[in-house]
């Protein structure tokens, strides 16, 4: 029986050896090593030869790379029978420190695999300058980021984020963030004064009770104030406030599907009335599913509403509005987002399309 079950193995590994024998063009070696390499010194490339160990000329159509850090050059002219050919490669190491391994396929006219070339090495980092590590330039201050996106906010468990800022200039600066837009659910601490040269972190905090009303998008917008003066940059954070998947209390679990994500109203004239499109959302668990709010942008409505459930089972259809009179000519887009205490997914969104015309 052991035989029985080693001898398709044999089989295989022989057909193997046999195919790679049968390659009409070898490239020996066919890896290369670059070893360690710095960022700082830029591109290194290497050559691979290969000979053409077939009857009949070769032409090397295409070499395909898995990364466009990795640029080949090659001829197209036929390689006669005995002859060589090469294909110069040449890696970027910059911004990608540490291991790597790229592949190239090298393809002939008849469109087939003849070679599989490869590097591989590993980069040592640059040290990266204070415009790259804070790239947003705030007045005279300089952050990491403007947009902290929090995903999902789980009623009763905080969420938190850092903002780099940093001070590059010789003078100390006095810091504050006002609030332009306020969601009454948003924790900042921020320093007073940075030092010249100076480097600190913004701690943004988002912490709902359990449970709680507030669904849907939660943003906030933050005004950065430097030595009196507000800078022309904001600071934005968002998220989507979400039901506790964790509670206890919860012994059904419901589920939403929605039949389609993309509703396109197609071409529509200005002067048309209000135009809907049905879209059906269904409860595939085995808990009632209920509608914990509802977003439209874009110019679109939705006739969906918050507090509306669905039991298990059961469908609810809605539509998607849209009113070509309150457009602009053009294409249009919009979106509906819909949030429910689906557990595992409490965001549904659906994209809106038209074409508004004379």
């Amino acid at each position: 029986m052991k035989i029985a079950r080693i001898i398709p193995y044999i089989l295989l590994i022989s057909c193997i050896l046999h195919v790679r024998a049968q390659a009409p063009v070898d490239f020996s070696p066919a890896e290369w090593d670059f070893g360690s390499i710095r960022e700082s010194e830029g591109p290194v490339s290497h050559t691979f030869v290969g000979r053409n160990t077939s009857d009949h000329p070769i032409v090397i159509l295409r070499v395909v790379s898995s990364c466009g850090c990795t640029v080949p050059e090659y001829s197209q002219k036929p390689i006669l029978p005995g002859e060589t050919a090469r294909i110069k490669v040449t890696f970027d190491p910059a911004n990608r420190p540490g291991i790597f391994s790229k592949n190239l396929a090298v393809f002939d006219s008849q469109r087939q695999k003849i070679a599989e070339l490869r590097l591989r090495g590993s980069v040592v980092g640059r040290e990266k300058s204070l415009e790259e590590l804070y790239p947003i330039e705030a007045g005279a201050l300089r952050l990491t980021q403007n947009l902290c996106t929090f995903g999902y906010l789980v009623h009763g468990r905080p969420a938190e984020a850092t903002v780099g800022v940093a001070n590059p200039t010789s003078r100390p600066m006095r810091l504050q963030l006002v609030p332009t837009r306020r969601s009454g659910l948003l924790r900042v601490e921020a320093p007073a004064t940075l030092r010249p040269c100076e480097r600190a972190e913004i701690r943004l905090r988002y912490e709902l009770p359990d449970p709680s009303d507030r669904y849907g998008s939660v943003e906030d917008l933050l005004t950065l104030r430097i030595d009196g003066r507000d800078a022309p940059i904001q600071l934005m954070t968002h998220g989507i406030a979400v039901d506790n998947p964790d509670r206890p209390d919860e012994n059904f679990t419901p589920k939403a599907e929605i039949d389609k994500y993309i509703i396109k109203f197609g071409v529509l004239k200005h002067d048309t009335a209000l135009q809907r499109q049905p879209f059906r959302l269904t409860n595939t668990g085995d808990g009632p599913l209920i509608i914990r709010a509802v977003e439209t942008d874009g110019g679109v409505g939705c006739t969906l509403r918050r507090g509306q459930t669905i039991r298990p089972g059961a469908s609810l259809t809605a539509y998607a509005t849209l009113d070509p009179a309150q457009q602009e000519y053009g294409f249009v887009s919009g979106r509906i987002t819909v949030v429910t205490n689906d557990p595992a997914h409490p965001m549904r969104r659906l994209r809106i399309t038209a074409v508004v015309a004379e």
